[in-house]
């Protein structure tokens, strides 16, 4: 049961003192107590009831107080009996440690909401204890012995009548239910992932309860590596959750398990280990994979002859496109997360993201990526993706790997993620035919990189069609010379518009982007041709520059851009 249903319970006599986010928690048992350390009797999900006998002054309610949270009690139900009120300092400390807190009126005994909470309880255990053991043992012997996730949740709906997704960290789903009708909109996907990203991210224990639209759903880790889930009772400890957080699948249950029995959440946890092991079957298959990106980075960061590298391309060639017969075109993306306190190696994260990245989003199950060979360098991801086809050359279309649709895809799940202190910048390169050109093709991709780093953002990305514009430069001019540059040309026409309201600066703006057009710029500016030439005239005389010369032009774009 939950908290909200003891609140809304009146014969509990419930006064809700703080905690309002959190009365979806699960109250799995009641404890009575007034020690001062109860933590030994205490197993997690307990609703704590106390006359606060063990409070001698102010100083005691933190130390008190901390105990439960360590605990990872449900609440916390203070009596009135004794002391009147609730002393202010269990308020306060409750608030901090945002543990629940409940004032019991003076008329209500302890024993009514232990009986409560027993009897609702043991009832819930009592209805499920016998369907959910079976279930549980059935699904850990029938589980998917290569059949995929797929199995799991199809168990999952015909036994327990729940449907359940399998998602990666961006929102791409992996695995459904085939008999519980249309699967997740895409949209969906990506607001769950981004949820599940946002609570990992801020330590919440899981299951996390997520509404979207009309609909619950409960959001379960699926560690890597065959890692229990985190859950009330199986905290992650001495972990860096950035480990794990940008790749770590998830599996979504439209249902809300707040309010479940300990052997319903077992039995979730059981079918996150199951899926667990698909995974690292899946993870393992990528050993070659990673090694060939790993041989045909290191030749070609060492200037190895193109013979030698092509030599490595070919034997790369059928394992990523089998069948394919001949050496196709690639195309390299880089890739770098970078958190703002360090300490943390974030190659391996950077490559197991890009890895699932590079997936189409529209590609279901856990094997797309198996034509993707990533591998990583210090903080830095490199993908040599080979394209079977490359229609650019002859009709002019793009194919292959975009910048913008890897941001749009990636965006909105990721940045969640990241949010609070790292970032994921990244580069695409152009399409190669040949192995002499793969080695520009990676600087052209880190270069690109290079590009999206110095915009604004938590994830950004930026192609090779960006390295042909002015756009590349300005992102790695010195901020001392932007300032020195900008103010030599712009602070005089800023000082005369602020001293005389003159608007020489949004003039010249227009003037610059209707590309000298004395007529289309007085049209856009409402303004007389005269009136246009006599400011156009004032600012050539305060910069001492010519405005019909195209390097006086330029220069005026640019400081515009750098300002």
């Amino acid at each position: 049961m939950r908290l909200r249903a003891l609140l809304d319970t009146d014969a509990l006599g419930l006064r809700l003192l703080g905690g309002e986010d959190e009365l979806d928690r699960a109250v799995r048992g009641v404890m009575t107590t007034d020690l001062r350390d109860p933590s030994r009797y205490l197993s997690g999900g307990e609703l704590v009831l106390t006359g606060l006998a063990w409070r001698r002054d102010a100083a005691d309610s933190e130390p008190f107080v901390r105990l439960l949270v360590q605990a990872q009690v449900a609440a916390l139900a203070a009596g009135e009996a004794e002391l009147g009120d609730v002393p202010e300092d269990l308020v306060v400390a409750c608030a901090r440690h945002r543990l629940p807190l409940f004032a019991v009126h003076e008329s209500v005994a302890f024993a009514t909401i232990t009986e409560h909470v027993v009897r609702q309880v043991s009832g819930e255990r009592a209805g499920d204890l016998a369907a959910v053991v079976d279930r549980h043992r059935r699904m850990m012997t029938s589980g998917p012995a290569g059949g995929g996730p797929d199995v799991v949740l199809d168990l999952l709906g015909s036994d327990l009548d729940l449907r359940a997704w399998v998602l990666s960290p961006t929102g791409r789903l992996i695995a459904g239910p085939k008999t519980a009708g249309p699967g997740l909109p895409a949209e969906v996907c990506a607001q769950l992932a981004a949820e599940h990203l946002a609570a990992v991210r801020t330590g919440r224990p899981g299951p996390h309860r997520v509404l979207v639209g009309q609909a619950t759903y409960s959001l379960f880790p699926i560690r890597s590596g065959g890692r229990a889930p985190q859950t009330a009772q199986t905290p992650r400890a001495g972990r860096d959750v950035r480990e794990s957080v940008l790749s770590d699948w998830l599996l979504a249950v439209e249902a809300d398990a707040g309010d479940w029995a300990d052997e319903r959440l077992d039995l979730l946890q059981g079918v996150t280990q199951l899926i667990a092991v698909e995974r690292d079957r899946r993870d393992a298959a990528r050993t070659v994979r990673r090694r060939l990106a790993q041989e045909v980075l290191e030749l070609v960061q060492t200037g190895a002859a193109p013979a030698e590298i092509a030599a490595r391309l070919r034997v790369a060639a059928p394992v990523l496109l089998p069948g394919l017969g001949a050496a196709p075109h690639w195309q390299v993306v880089v890739a770098r997360v970078e958190w703002e306190d360090g300490g943390l190696e974030a190659g391996p994260v950077a490559q197991s993201l890009l890895e699932e990245i590079l997936v189409d989003p529209l590609a279901t199950g856990p094997e797309p990526s198996d034509r993707i060979a990533v591998a990583h360098t210090g903080d830095e991801a490199v993908a040599l993706v080979p394209l079977p086809a490359v229609s650019s050359e002859h009709d002019g279309s793009e194919s292959g790997v975009l910048a913008d649709a890897l941001l749009t895809t990636v965006r909105e799940p990721l940045s969640s993620g990241l949010d609070g202190d790292g970032r994921l910048t990244l580069g695409v390169s152009a399409a190669v035919h040949s192995a002499e050109g793969l080695r520009g093709a990676l600087e052209e991709a880190r270069h690109a990189r290079r590009v999206a780093a110095a915009r604004p953002g938590r994830v950004c990305a930026a192609g090779h069609q960006e390295l042909a514009s002015h756009v590349l430069l300005l992102p790695f001019v010195p901020d001392d010379v932007r300032r020195a540059f900008t103010a030599r040309l712009l602070d005089p026409l800023r000082d005369y518009d602020r001293r005389h309201r003159a608007e020489l600066i949004p003039t010249l703006e227009a003037f610059l982007d209707c590309d000298g057009s004395w007529t289309r710029c007085a049209s856009r500016l409402h303004l007389h041709v005269n009136t246009l030439r006599y400011r156009v005239g004032r600012i050539e005389q305060l910069t001492s520059r010519d405005l019909s010369r195209l390097e006086d032009k330029l220069d005026f774009f640019l400081a515009l851009r750098m300002s």
